[in-house]
């Protein structure tokens, strides 16, 4: 019997992303659905951790169903943690997003930064029963480099690949970006919850 698992997202490409994620776990009971759009969850958190289960936390104890949350965003050393939790919010569009970022390290000499991944696992009352975290360490590079990806990807350096997040393959993106390792860890943390007792 299939369990419903609410992604807790507007967004259809987070969506898939997840759907994908949980074909390749093979044999799985859950059955992955978008959110209702009119079902809102204010995210106050201070920490991507905070927003993640604030999301899933949220819906599923509003539906009464299981419910899955990510949050992540990036953070600058140089800019104590800057954009963080406002990632998404740091400027009105993605130009002025990268922008923003590349003037507030005119002159720096410290362009380390962290991508961060937080994803909550609730159960229909609202308890959590998995979390998983993925850090890809890297460099704000000093211009955009790349035409893959999203977001900050095109200046945010991955010194182990010798490139940007814009200048991987989706498969190399995977593998060693923030929400690829969230996701491994997930794995491992769903093959322990017993599947007997999901519907409990």
């Amino acid at each position: 019997m299939s369990i419903p698992l609410i992604v807790a997202t507007g967004n259809p490409g987070k969506l898939r992303e997840f759907e994908q994620f949980f074909q390749q776990l093979g044999c799985h009971p859950w059955q992955l659905q978008l959110k209702p759009a009119e079902l809102d969850v204010d995210e106050t958190g201070q920490t991507f951790a905070d927003n993640a289960l604030l999301k899933a936390r949220g819906v599923a104890t509003a539906l009464g169903e299981w419910a899955i949350a990510d949050d992540s965003g990036l953070a600058v050393d140089a800019l104590n943690g800057a954009p963080g939790v406002h990632s998404a919010r740091y400027a009105p569009t993605t130009a002025e997003r990268n922008s923003k970022l590349l003037q507030a390290l005119e002159g720096s000499g410290d362009r380390a930064a962290c991508f961060i991944c937080e994803i909550v696992l609730c159960r229909p009352d609202g308890s959590v029963a998995a979390t998983a975290t993925g850090r890809c360490r890297g460099e704000i590079a000093p211009d955009l480099q790349g035409s893959g990806g999203f977001g900050y990807d095109p200046l945010f350096y991955v010194p182990e690949a010798g490139m940007t997040f814009a200048q991987m393959s989706p498969e190399q993106k995977q593998r060693l970006g923030h929400r690829g390792k969230a996701l491994q860890q997930l794995r491992s943390r769903l093959q322990d919850l017993d599947f007997a007792t999901l519907q409990q």
